[in-house]
């Protein structure tokens, strides 16, 4: 006796088979897919929070540095404004109590700094306490001429204190920057 397999339910088995395969590939595809989309994302999100951390980090370096740069910033004068200098220079005379005036300002003729010309009045000890205050002034300063002299009117007078001196000094700003 010869059996027969019945052929309907085996060939819709294997077709269902391959539908279900079918179905399998096209959602693994999908999802392998998405799967590469999302490490690309959070690939650049690391990337980018990585940038921001770098960013945070600068941000932080710069405000730590802040003081020194101010303090760079101090001994270096800008073409564009020389005032800070000039108040520095001035500011200087009462400490050492004589006065001054600033008589010239211009620009050296090889561009290498910046070329000052001063008058300050005061005692003898004062100009000298003046001069020592420009030598540790924040600027680097290249004395280029000095004159001292003591005023007629008083050099009758034998007592110190009493006695007047002017001084005319010219100073290159060498920490000139154009």
């Amino acid at each position: 006796m010869k059996s027969t397999i019945p052929k309907k339910p085996i060939i819709i088995s294997a077709i269902l088979l391959c539908i279900t395969l079918l179905g399998f590939l096209y959602f693994y595809r999908g999802i392998d897919s998405k799967n590469k989309e999302s490490q690309q994302m959070e690939t650049a999100w690391q990337t980018e929070a990585l940038r921001r951390e770098e960013i945070r980090t600068l941000d932080n370096s710069i405000k730590a540095i802040e003081p020194e740069r101010a303090a760079l910033d101090t001994h270096f004068a800008q073409s564009s404004d020389v005032v800070p200098f000039l108040d520095t220079l001035e500011a200087l005379a009462p400490r050492a109590s004589v006065k001054t005036e600033v008589t010239s300002v211009d620009i050296a003729t090889d561009h290498s700094g910046l070329l000052v010309g001063l008058k300050a009045t005061g005692s003898f000890e004062g100009l000298y306490k003046f001069l020592n205050l420009l030598e540790n002034s924040p600027y680097e300063l290249d004395f280029v001429s000095m004159d001292f002299q003591q005023d007629q009117i008083n050099a009758t007078n034998k007592t110190p204190q009493a006695q007047n001196w002017s001084m005319v000094l010219n100073v290159k700003l060498i920490s000139f920057v154009q």
